[in-house]
């Protein structure tokens, strides 16, 4: 060939070397942001566990648990002294008790049944102040209200006892009964409304 380019030997020139140094360097470009992408997204996912369980206890701190009580009280059904038998035995050396005792719970609205010296199984060997005895159903009503007159009594049923009536048999510490004011006090306290379970409520 003539003219202004000549091939002369057995080598031709070569244009490919800046190709290939541009394909080397977008290469190195992108594997550069590619791992600068990996790294930002690795460091997005550790935010986000770690974020997340910062997220919780503060929420957690945050919530509060609040009691309410409950509007509906419960009601406590005992019987009024006036629906309650109570026989009346002395089981000390001390004449006269039985009588005594079974007027002032007269007054204070009892019914007063057997007034009399206590059977040979319980006199002078009730110690303390004295002893309610009645059938199982009266422990926790007739034995309860009776037990506010007379603080301090041991209360006992009997299972085969029959009837609804109960015993004020009174012990070798007997001092007399409670104070009025005293045994009306309790008495109101037992026959309270009171409240039921608060519930809980849990606000975050």
């Amino acid at each position: 060939m003539g003219g202004q380019y000549k091939i002369t030997g057995d080598k031709y020139p070569r244009m490919r070397p800046a190709r290939r140094r541009g394909r080397l360097a977008f290469v190195g470009v992108a594997c550069v942001t590619v791992l600068g992408v990996l790294g930002w997204g690795t460091l997005q996912l550790i935010d986000v566990f770690t974020g997340g369980d910062k997220a919780s206890a503060a929420g957690a701190a945050g919530c509060v648990t609040t009691a309410r009580a409950s509007a509906s009280p419960a009601a406590v059904v005992l019987p009024k002294p006036g629906q309650i038998t109570v026989n009346v035995l002395n089981a000390t050396t001390r004449s006269g008790l039985a009588q005594k005792t079974a007027d002032e719970l007269k007054k204070r609205g009892f019914r007063v049944g057997e007034v009399s010296n206590a059977p040979k199984e319980y006199d002078k060997k009730v110690g303390g102040t004295g002893l309610l005895l009645g059938p199982d159903a009266a422990l926790k009503s007739s034995l309860t209200v009776l037990g506010t007159q007379l603080s301090g009594a041991e209360r006992r049923t009997d299972a085969a006892r029959k009837g609804a009536a109960v015993d004020l048999i009174i012990g070798t510490g007997f001092k007399g009964l409670a104070k009025r004011a005293d045994a009306d006090t309790a008495l109101a306290e037992l026959t309270a409304p009171r409240p039921a379970p608060a519930a809980k409520k849990k606000s975050c």
